[in-house]
């Protein structure tokens, strides 16, 4: 089948949503099947000094071993489930990336989110491919531009996939925003590919 691309980003990088890319009973499937066979976490983080725990659930997927940081936290690294792999190497086929790590997150319903940021650990690379993988409840999804301030704001429908990539990740920050109008879970699948020598 051939994906219909949409470009997000106006410059710095790139930004582009596959809004088909599983079908919806593909990725029903997907989703009933994460969420039951996941070991999922919710990790502490601290934040402007605070300790408070990460406001949706997650597990970390990284072929190389434990090691993933963000803010001051380091992840167990669990392995990938055959689902996992399998939506894994359909995104590689689309991005020409093999990817080799992935951070999968629960949000339960629209109070779970996540603030601003960008994916720029150096594990990541200088300008790395992030293929992100959207299944259960549609949620906005909001990219801001660095120095400019521009907002680029985006439904993300179950089954779609968004490839940031380029500078992307180097001049635009994006959110989860939460909401009260979401009552439904959501599940996203961030794929990366991971550098070795910071692998651990």
């Amino acid at each position: 089948m051939q994906l219909t691309a949409q470009q997000l980003l106006p410059f710095d990088g790139t930004a582009t949503l596959f809004k088909d890319f599983l079908s919806a009973d593909f990725a029903a499937q997907a989703f009933n099947q994460i969420k039951s066979e996941n070991d999922w976490e919710q990790p502490e983080i601290t934040i402007f000094g605070n300790t408070v725990l990460e406001p949706r659930l997650s597990t970390w997927h990284n072929e190389l071993g434990d090691g993933y940081k963000y803010s001051g936290l380091i992840r167990r690294s669990q392995p990938f489930s055959e689902m996992l792999a399998e939506i894994r190497d359909r995104c590689s086929q689309v991005t020409n990336t093999k990817f080799n790590a992935a951070l999968v997150n629960l949000y339960r319903n629209g109070q779970d989110g996540v603030g601003w940021h960008s994916d720029n650990e150096a594990c990541n690379g200088p300008e790395p491919t992030i293929a992100s993988v959207s299944l259960g409840a549609t949620r906005r999804f909001d990219m801001r531009h660095r120095k400019t301030g521009e907002t680029i704001k985006i439904q993300l429908e179950s089954g779609s996939l968004l490839v940031m990539a380029g500078k992307s990740q180097q001049y635009w920050v994006h959110q989860v925003a939460k909401t009260k109008r979401v009552h439904e879970p959501r599940i996203n699948l961030t794929f990366r590919r991971v550098i070795a020598e910071f692998a651990n």
